[in-house]
């Protein structure tokens, strides 16, 4: 009981509900490896005993807790502190706002919004300081009702692009579809830094940094150092360029895989002659407003970049010291390695220039958003991110999934998780910072796998996906300072909640104002669940895509261990982990019982493009490459009644006059469903604009299918240009659909 009590008070969860009114208890070994990654020996009774005893006098002896939390009309619960107690506030600002006692922690509802310092002195001479958050209740709403377009960056090609979808790509389209199509936002996959290869890891789900962007994404043509090449630079830069054609044709006309290893080397090289050039004062004046203002976080980013230059990436491995951004060897390197940190800076820089220039773009479009930006679950467990905020993850953890009704085995995803308790000393900075550097340059921002701001499932090293527990994060703590800094950029936000989502989840996420997501094909009558399928329930992308929580895919691989050098940044990652799973047929939601306050999409990312599904092209692609979650032939039935019963209930709402048979018109017909639900924001799957046929991430697959690697194409498979994307005629028969039925 001691062991229980113990991991009760540090969040730690010792049961979980694989499904309603089932309950599975956590092994006394797993509590045992989460407590002592939270710094807490519970290895015998003894140890337990003085756990507790350390606990109870910390708990006694402490004025405050760890960071405070207020928002209007909500006072922090600070009824324990001792009377006569004297309270004081340094605000964010460098003010002093003093005499607090007499109206007590309602004042501190009343402080300006921001991140300040709370003081507490007792009668008998105890003080304590806190970080005091002060939000606002709610996250800025998206401005009115707004359709846009779903896009991976990396599969948008352009004429002018090296290989593979840029930020100059993206700007394009945003000023075409803006003006054009009057689409108010851009959903975008993760342009976090990968973990550099090769080979790397194509999916931007696993990255080594999500506090700053890949330069991958830069159009070098649009760096004005570009233009001021001379000479020798000069004519290399043509070779280079040259080259790039040729990568692009190879895709666009020869039907190659998109190459990011070889996008970059060329990409890396022109930049290397670029950042050659002299900065103009004005550039370089601006350079180092970026570097100040960036401070210590760019420089470890950078530092770790140009260290993983001569000693690989996995930081574990290399020479003793380095694996400490503080250590004497570190700071005896940093001179040496000054050139290769600035470069690394530069790019950080450029990137985000572009970004911003992209954002400026779609306003200028009329867009009343613009980017919408994703952030992952998580980062490599050997990327800048983990080497630079040691102290802020969990050693020997990572996030997963556990067992449930889809898939027995559970799911690990080789993510390291950030500790609460570091978080919530740090007054939630590494956090706070993160969404600082997101925002920069969102309309919106998209937050997979929401429910991570409450809960996430630990998983030991070396212990299977079933071994793990549930450990608590403060979702008041969380969730205000999303709210502050969504405030802070005049941001909305969307949770991404499909799947397993705790209890009260949802309802805290749209009391804060985020959106949540719902997916055409999972918004049916569960029998109590709701929208976007009940906990536990196949009804989002944790079930019916072999989605995160849910999913009856192969169990991913392990972390390889011990050596650094052994791992590979083509490991399976969240997003290429899932396995379909038979999902029970439930009454389909009418389009009126569907929730306001959400991202209404027919697919996504990880699920079938609509033709491939309302042709069954997708259960026979997962037939072929052995995928099925049953047999065959009861699959391809199953498939088979679910297209049957929408198509006859588009037909029955008179949402398909053009007949079932027709699929290009049932692609319109699903996004008129769409368009008669109250959903604030309705999101087009770019490659359905034209019909593809091919999954971006193809769910419990990881060398047998191209994921992160496809171009858009067309029905036949053909890549499409961004200029033939603007031409289509079949893309604008569904605009025209779209953006009339919004009006």
């Amino acid at each position: 009981m001691g062991r229980a009590r113990l991991a009760r008070l540090h969040g730690i969860a010792t049961s979980y509900e694989p499904s309603p009114g089932r309950s599975v208890q956590i092994t006394g070994d797993t509590v045992v490896a989460v407590l002592a990654a939270l710094g807490v020996d519970a290895s015998t009774p003894q140890a337990v005993r003085s756990a507790l005893a350390a606990y109870e006098d910390r708990a006694a002896r402490a004025l405050l807790p760890r960071t405070v939390v207020a928002r209007p009309g909500r006072p922090p619960d600070l009824a324990h502190l001792p009377e006569g107690t004297v309270l004081r506030v340094e605000t964010e600002s460098g003010t002093a706002a003093e005499g607090l006692a007499a109206s007590g922690p309602a004042a501190l509802a009343r402080l300006p919004l921001g991140v300040h310092v709370l003081h507490a002195r007792a009668p008998d001479g105890r003080a304590a300081g806190a970080p005091l958050i002060v939000a606002p209740d709610r996250v800025p709403a998206p401005p009115g009702r707004s359709h846009g377009f779903l896009v991976q960056l990396y599969s948008l090609l352009s004429r002018q692009s090296w290989g593979m979808g840029d930020l100059g790509d993206l700007a394009d389209l945003a000023a075409w579809s803006g003006r054009a199509l009057g689409t108010g936002f851009l959903q975008l996959n993760p342009l976090h830094a990968a973990v550099p290869g090769p080979p790397t890891d194509p999916s931007p789900y696993r990255p080594s940094s999500r506090r700053f962007p890949d330069p991958v994404h830069l159009r070098i043509e649009d760096i004005p150092e570009y233009a001021r090449l001379t000479g020798a630079a000069r004519l290399r830069a043509d070779e280079l360029a040259a080259r790039a054609r040729a990568l692009r044709t190879g895709v666009l006309d020869g039907g190659a895989l998109i190459d990011r290893d070889a996008v970059w080397a060329l990409k890396r090289e022109a930049l290397e002659l670029m950042c050659a050039v002299p900065l103009t004062p004005g550039r370089r004046a601006a350079y180092c407003d970026f570097l100040a203002e960036q401070g210590e976080a760019l420089e470890d980013h950078a530092t770790w970049c140009a260290i993983a230059e001569r000693h690989g990436p996995h930081w574990r491995g290399w020479p003793d010291g380095l694996s400490d951004p503080r250590s004497p060897a570190t700071a005896r390197l940093r001179p040496q390695l000054l050139d290769r940190i600035d470069f690394h800076s530069r790019l950080v820089w450029l990137t985000d220039q572009q970004l911003a220039a992209a954002q400026r773009t779609a306003r200028e479009a009329g867009m009343g958003i613009g980017l919408v930006h994703d952030l992952a679950v998580g980062v490599h467990p050997s990327g800048a991110d983990t080497w630079a905020q040691q102290d802020a993850f969990a050693a020997g953890m990572s996030v997963g999934a556990p067992p449930d009704a889809f898939n027995s085995r559970g799911q690990d995803w080789g993510l390291p998780p950030w500790r609460p308790d570091a978080l919530a000393a740090a007054g939630h900075a590494p956090y706070r910072e993160l969404l600082r550097g997101m925002l920069r340059h969102a309309g919106a921002l998209r937050i997979d796998h929401v429910m991570g701001l409450f809960r996430l499932w630990w998983v030991p090293e070396g212990r299977p996906p079933t071994e793990g527990a549930y450990v608590r994060y403060d979702g008041e703590a969380m969730l205000s300072v999303l709210a502050l800094e969504a405030h802070r950029a005049g941001a909305a936000v969307i949770g991404e909640d499909l799947g397993t989502v705790g209890p009260g989840v949802r309802a805290a996420l749209a009391e804060r104002g985020v959106l949540g997501t719902s997916v055409l094909w999972f918004e049916r009558d569960y029998g109590g669940g709701e929208a976007g399928g009940p906990d536990g329930e196949a009804g989002g992308r944790d079930g019916e895509a072999g989605g995160r929580d849910g999913a009856s895919g192969p169990e991913p691989a392990a972390e390889p261990a011990p050596e650094p050098a052994a791992e590979t940044a083509a490991q399976p990652t969240p997003e290429s982990t899932r396995n379909p799973a038979p999902v029970p047929l439930a009454r389909i939601l009418a389009p009126d019982e569907w929730r306001s306050a959400c991202l209404a999409t027919v697919t996504t990312h990880d699920l079938p493009p609509t033709a491939a599904r309302l042709t069954g092209e997708d259960v026979a692609l997962r037939e072929r490459l052995g995928l099925l979650a049953g047999p065959p032939e009861r699959e391809r039935s199953r498939a088979r009644c679910e297209r049957t019963e929408w198509l006859r209930e588009l037909v029955r709402r008179g949402l398909l006059p053009e007949g079932a048979a027709d699929e290009e018109a049932a692609v319109r017909a699903v996004h008129r469903f769409l368009l008669r639900t109250p959903a604030r924001m309705v999101g087009v799957w770019l490659p359905d604009a034209v019909g593809d046929r091919r999954p971006q991430n193809l769910p419990g697959t990881w060398q047998e299918y191209p994921n992160w690697r496809l171009p858009i194409a067309g029905p036949d498979g053909r890549p499409c240009t961004l200029e033939e994307l603007a031409a289509s005629p079949r893309l604008h028969a569904l605009m025209r659909e779209v953006s009339g039925g919004r009006r």
